[in-house]
C-alpha cells in the first residue's frame, strides 16, 4: 500500500487555482460579523459651572456623572464641553463645532454668564432657542438646565431671567433641570471663596440633582 508521503503532489497551478478561488470568494461574500459599536455620547455644554472651574476634572459634574454611569452599569461616555466665561452666543457659535463629538444627548447649563453681565434677556433667549432647535434638527436629544440669579439687576429682570427655561424646555418638549445648582447656592460650605462655584461637595449636590432628571432620561433613552 502506498504510505501518505508516497502520493503524488498534487499540481501547483490546481493549488493557486484554489487559493485564487477561495480570496475571491471572500471578496465578493465578505464576513457578517458585526462590527464593534461605539459607546453614545453625553456631552455637557456649558460654561465654567461645567467646565469645573476650580475643582480637578473628576470632581466637576461631568467628571462625576461619567463615575456614577459607570457604577450604574452605562456604556455612555462623556465629554466635558464647558467653556469657563461662555455666554449663550459663545455656545451658539460654538455648537457645529462641538457636534462634531456626535452625541447621542446633551446637557445644555448656559446662561449664567448673560444673566451676571446683565444682557439683553431676549436675545439670551434667542440664543438658546436656537441651539435647542438646531440639536433636534440634529436629532440630538436635550436636557435643559434652568438657572437663577442673584437680584443684581432688580427682581423683574431676575424673575424674567428665570422663566426663560421652563418656557424653552415646553416650547421644544424637553426635559428640564429646575435649578442646576438647587441645595447649592448661597451655601458657603459648598462653593469655593468666589461665593458662585461650586467646591468638590458643592459638585456631589449638583451631580445628584442631574442625576434625579438624567436617569428618567437614559431609561427612555432607545438602544445603541
Amino acid at each position: 500500500m502506498q504510505s501518505f508521503w508516497q502520493q503524488p503532489c498534487l499540481n501547483s497551478s490546481r493549488v493557486i487555482q484554489k487559493i485564487t478561488l477561495v480570496i475571491l470568494l471572500f471578496c465578493l461574500f465578505p464576513s457578517k460579523a458585526t462590527p464593534a459599536t461605539e459607546p453614545p455620547i453625553i456631552l455637557c455644554l456649558g460654561d465654567s459651572l461645567t467646565a469645573g472651574l476650580g475643582v480637578a476634572s473628576a470632581e466637576s459634574y461631568p467628571g462625576l456623572l461619567a463615575q456614577r454611569l459607570r457604577e450604574r452599569g452605562y456604556d455612555h461616555q462623556v465629554i466635558n464641553a464647558g467653556v469657563s466665561g461662555e455666554t449663550t452666543a459663545g455656545t451658539r457659535r460654538r455648537l457645529e463645532w462641538v457636534l462634531r463629538n456626535h452625541p447621542t444627548l446633551v446637557i445644555l447649563v448656559i446662561g449664567a454668564n448673560d444673566g451676571l453681565r446683565g444682557l439683553p434677556l431676549e436675545q439670551m433667549e434667542e440664543n438658546i432657542d436656537h441651539i435647542l432647535s438646531h440639536l433636534r434638527e440634529k436629532g440630538v436629544r436635550v436636557l435643559l438646565g434652568g438657572m437663577q440669579i442673584p437680584p443684581n439687576y432688580g427682581d423683574t429682570y431676575t424673575q424674567a431671567f428665570a422663566a426663560i427655561y421652563p418656557r424653552l424646555a415646553a416650547r421644544h418638549a424637553v426635559p428640564l433641570i429646575p435649578f442646576f445648582l438647587a441645595g447649592v447656592a448661597g451655601k458657603r460650605d459648598l462653593n469655593q471663596d468666589d461665593g458662585i462655584h461650586p467646591n468638590p461637595r458643592g459638585y456631589v449636590t449638583v451631580l445628584d440633582t442631574v442625576w434625579a432628571v438624567l436617569e428618567g432620561v437614559l431609561a427612555r433613552a432607545p438602544g445603541p
